[in-house]
């Protein structure tokens, strides 16, 4: 018989209470590593002009030996920088892309390349893969790397420890102006326009000179490779210069062409792409906002940019490319945000005291390099001074060699023969024999007249700080002489303003709206209207809407899905009433089984009054007019109306009137508009005006004043919601307007 298993007790354990986790410790804990990571060691730039990434790449490159010689294939370069950048060939080789001459974000690129690299001016225009592409230094990356091997910079490991690279590059021109650069942090953005190479150099050279020197004097403006032509703003500049944000306009430079009757636009602001011109120009000629241009094509090839318009004949071309200029990104800004890592601190400087940060960081990299070349001499010195005694008595250094009989007594035997110190010993014991001769000694004598010479002078330099900031400015002066451009931004110092200009005035006369159950609109003079007979209409459909109004109105229609569309009076034109007139679902594009159910007309500019929405549900709503206003000019606005219940009828009121609701239980209701408070939120659900019962409706409503009533007093009420009165045949003298 099998033994029963006996259960064992089971131990209750105390129960142990969470800890609480404050959220703020949380974030400090978990969140701040990685935000300052981001900051510091990805996003930002840092005073020598260059991200991390930029950065690690191009030292790659320059101990690939690229600065000479052909070039390779960017896989091999990106594959290689893999080993300092912990990030994927993707990222790698689009931070490779914008430093090459192909792609032309840079007045002086860093890369020269050769292959398909896209175009900073184009949107769509995708890069090769690295596979089919080669790159190697420009040349004027000499001048980033100068001095990199004398200890200008600091060297660190990288990621994982298995080699060296520096913490910044000894630039021998202040980069951080001169390469436009862009970042996003994580709280904070930088976003830094480039300036020409020329003359950032200038205006270094004169706060070397003086700090306080006239940085506008030299400094004119910035600089872009797309070129363009800068609107010149002293104000926004002085912003710009001295607390390092602010904004300036660049716009695109074109020219007619009169045989052809065309546009050609030959250069796009930085900040613009040739797609997103064309794109935003022709949704402005879909809407009817602009009627010159008859066609737009990218004409962009090897040659460089093009975009071509062509006019419709008698089109002006400077009022086409003013209007456009305000309307498209032909004319763009650049807003400026100088945020750079000082010593592992972000902030945000003027170009003044960047220049000033640069000056003082070039000056310590400088006397780096000249105590490391210092040390170096006197090392040199110190062996030549020990060859120096040995002149005295070469057969003597001979003997003492010939006569030590183990090799490692050589060293000591010299040191005790001569008077000298083991590195001098060492140094001595490894000259050639053929080189113990008077000659080649006088010769290393005479090399050290020649140290001490160069060692008093550089101790001198490197107690002199103007002998420093010589050094530097003889530096700058030979980079722009060697690598200097003329500007390719123009600046326009007497640009005519266009944003105010003026839109063309649209005739005002009177005219009436007739809208139709079926969706037509018709508009027609009241001339016309009197010498005309009936209305031509579809089989079944009748005119529920009539409105007298102005050739400058702002029409407004909404519609069976809760959405109103803006039509300008203007843009529609004059019907006769033999016309089955405008079908508007069409002409407005609406959804299928979307039709008109409303009609408001406001004045251009004068959205005054409200609209009086009656549900079916026996709700009312006031919405001021005002809230269908917007300032672009948007064609379609949805959430028009509340959608809780669908419309029985819309009024619209200049002033406090009565209004009378019908329902389905031939219920009358006289409602005066002062009850309801005009609400801004246009989808408001309104109040309850009408008592109904059940599967009881609410049919239409119309002003009182348009109505014969013989006793309106039974269809009013003290108190809302209320059920009204039954309507009796001779009550109304007038039928009133419904939506069905």
């Amino acid at each position: 018989m099998a033994k029963k298993k006996t259960q064992k007790p089971e131990i209750e354990l105390p129960a142990r209470e969470a800890e609480p986790m404050l959220i703020t410790r949380v974030i400090e804990t978990n969140y701040m590593p990685y935000t300052m990571s981001v900051i510091v060691s990805r996003a930002l730039p840092e005073i020598d002009g260059f991200k991390p990434s930029h950065r690690k790449l191009l030292y790659t490159m320059y101990k690939q030996g690229l600065l000479k010689g052909l070039r390779m294939k960017s896989s091999a370069v990106v594959g290689a920088t893999m080993k300092l950048n912990p990030h994927g060939d993707g990222a790698i080789y689009e931070t490779m892309v914008r430093l090459t001459r192909g792609n032309g974000a840079l007045l002086h690129p860093f890369v020269d390349s050769k292959g398909n690299f896209g175009k900073v001016g184009s949107r769509d225009m995708a890069y090769a893969a690295s596979r089919y592409t080669e790159v190697k230094l420009e040349a004027i990356c000499a001048e980033l790397f100068d001095g990199i091997d004398e200890e200008m910079v600091d060297m660190v490991d990288n990621f994982d420890g298995t080699m060296k690279e520096p913490v910044l590059l000894p630039t021998g021109f202040p980069n951080i102006l001169v390469s436009a650069n862009m970042g996003i942090a994580v709280g904070m953005a930088s976003r830094i326009c480039g300036f020409n190479l020329r003359e950032v150099c200038e205006t270094t050279i004169g706060l070397l000179r003086d700090p306080d020197h006239n940085i506008y004097a030299t400094l004119k403006a910035p600089d872009f490779p797309t070129g363009g032509e800068l609107i010149y703003d002293r104000d926004a500049l002085e912003q710009i210069y001295e607390q390092g944000v602010g904004s300036f306009k660049v716009r695109s430079v074109w020219h007619y062409d009169k045989e052809s009757n065309c546009i050609e636009v030959t250069e796009i602001p930085y900040t613009a792409t040739v797609e997103a011109i064309i794109d935003k120009t022709a949704a402005l000629v879909k809407d009817g906002t602009v009627k010159e241009i008859s066609d737009m094509r990218n004409e962009t090839d090897l040659n460089g940019l093009k975009i071509a318009i062509d006019l419709k004949r008698g089109v002006d071309p400077e009022k086409l490319m003013a209007k456009l200029s305000r309307l498209t990104p032909l004319t763009d800004s650049f807003p400026c945000n100088f945020n750079v890592i000082i010593e592992g601190t972000p902030k945000v400087m003027g170009v003044r005291e960047i220049l000033t940060e640069w000056i003082a960081w070039r000056m310590m990299c400088v006397e780096r390099q000249g105590h490391f070349r210092l040390r170096k001499m006197k090392a040199r010195l110190h062996l030549l001074e020990g060859l120096s005694k040995i002149l005295l008595d070469i057969d003597k250094a001979i003997a003492i060699i010939r006569g030590t009989e183990e090799d490692s007594e050589v060293i000591p035997n010299l040191m005790i023969g001569f008077g000298i110190d083991e590195i001098q010993a060492e140094f001595i014991a490894e000259i050639k024999l053929r080189n113990i001769n008077k000659e080649y000694i006088l010769n290393r004598l005479s090399e050290t007249d020649r140290l001490r010479d160069d060692i008093d002078d550089l101790e001198d330099t490197l107690r002199n700080k103007k002998k420093i900031k010589k050094i530097i400015a003889d530096q700058l002066a030979d980079i722009a002489k060697k690598y200097g451009k003329d500007r390719q931004t123009k600046i326009v110092y007497d640009a005519v303003e266009t944003e105010d200009e003026p839109e063309a005035q649209v005739e005002d006369y009177a005219v009436v709206y007739f809208l139709t159950a079926e969706g037509y609109f018709k508009k027609i003079s009241p001339a016309a209207l009197q010498r005309s007979g009936e209305h031509k209409l579809k089989e079944g459909d009748s005119i529920f809407c009539r409105v007298d109004g102005s050739n400058a109105d702002d029409l407004l229609f909404f519609t069976n899905k809760f959405q109103v569309y803006k039509v300008a009076s203007d843009d529609l034109s004059e019907n006769k009433v033999a016309m089955l007139g405008l079908y508007l679902p069409q002409h407005l594009g609406m959804e299928s089984g979307e039709n008109v159910v409303a009609m408001a007309v406001a004045p251009k500019g004068e959205y005054r009054g409200s609209l009086l929405f009656v549900f079916q549900d026996g709700k009312c709503a006031r919405v001021s007019l005002s809230s269908y206003e917007t300032k672009t000019n948007r064609k379609k606005l949805t959430a028009a109306y509340s959608d809780k219940s669908p419309l029985a009828a819309m009024i619209q009121l200049d002033g406090e009137e009565e209004i009378l609701i019908r329902t389905s239980a031939d219920r009358g209701l006289l409602l005066n508009t002062a009850a309801l408070a005009p609400k801004p939120t246009r989808s408001t659900a309104g109040v309850k005006v009408v008592t109904l019962k059940a599967r009881q409706t609410v049919t239409g409503a119309v002003r009182a004043r348009e109505l014969n009533l013989k006793n309106p007093a039974r269809f009013r009420t003290r108190t809302l919601p209320a059920a009204g009165a039954l309507v009796r045949s001779d009550d109304l003298g007038v039928e009133q307007t419904t939506l069905e």
